[in-house]
């Protein structure tokens, strides 16, 4: 029997002649767990996909001042309550299989937005510290990147610290750059992560991708908050 994945309830669904040409074969939610995921709708600052009446939203205004680095983020889902239960439940309790979740809007969201742009794009992970590797057991930017079709390239490293989560936007956005380079990527790199904050964490890598050569840089997250 195929359960929901957040609530555990039975996914199996009465097959007729009025509905079987809609029936998803892979759901992974059930009607109300996914009614509770909000797809950002409508106009989005070009950077950041911020939910904005504008083109550039008023951040990435000032990230443009200060000298920015990326061409562009995307990202998929409002960052609310159950989408934020749902990435704890995943990412700080080990439910791996919770990943799938994602896969089939993230493959759309890379499909529509980045693969007919840069075809030589390659998926940039985010990288842990291996503290952090050691207490959570899976990189969870490693999942979501490995879901696209395209070139993995584990070219970032990154020195150990505090968790981002206990961090407010200010100390975010103070914090030194805790990544480094691993080995140069000379082709477009797609930095897929799960939340999109402040973008500081994007930046710092993109940051440390172009001083090495990287011709473009640009984001795919689940989550925008």
């Amino acid at each position: 029997m195929n359960i929901c994945l957040y609530c555990y309830a039975s996914l199996e669904k009465s097959l007729n002649w009025s509905n079987w040409l809609t029936v998803e074969e892979n759901s992974v939610l059930c009607e109300t767990c996914a009614a509770k995921l909000e797809i950002i709708p409508g106009n989005r600052c070009e950077i950041c996909s911020r939910a904005w009446n504008g083109a550039i939203c008023s951040d990435c205004q000032q990230w443009r001042q200060l000298g920015e680095n990326i061409e562009g983020n995307y990202s998929i889902y409002y960052y609310n309550e159950t989408m934020r239960d749902l990435i704890t439940q995943w990412k700080f309790r080990g439910d791996y299989v919770l990943r799938e979740v994602f896969r089939k809007d993230l493959q759309h969201a890379f499909e529509k937005q980045f693969a007919s742009i840069t075809p030589s794009i390659a998926a940039v992970p985010i990288p842990l510290s291996k503290n952090r590797m050691q207490e959570r057991g899976f990189n969870q930017s490693l999942a979501l990147a490995e879901m696209l079709d395209v070139p993995v390239k584990h070219v970032l490293g990154r020195n150990s610290g505090e968790k981002q989560a206990k961090k407010n936007r200010k100390s975010r956005l103070k914090r030194g750059n805790p990544f480094f380079i691993t080995e140069a990527l000379q082709q477009p790199a797609l930095i897929v992560d799960d939340i999109y904050t402040t973008g500081t964490t994007v930046r710092q890598a993109a940051q440390q991708l172009n001083l090495h050569g990287c011709p473009a840089v640009y984001s795919l997250t689940v989550a925008r908050s």
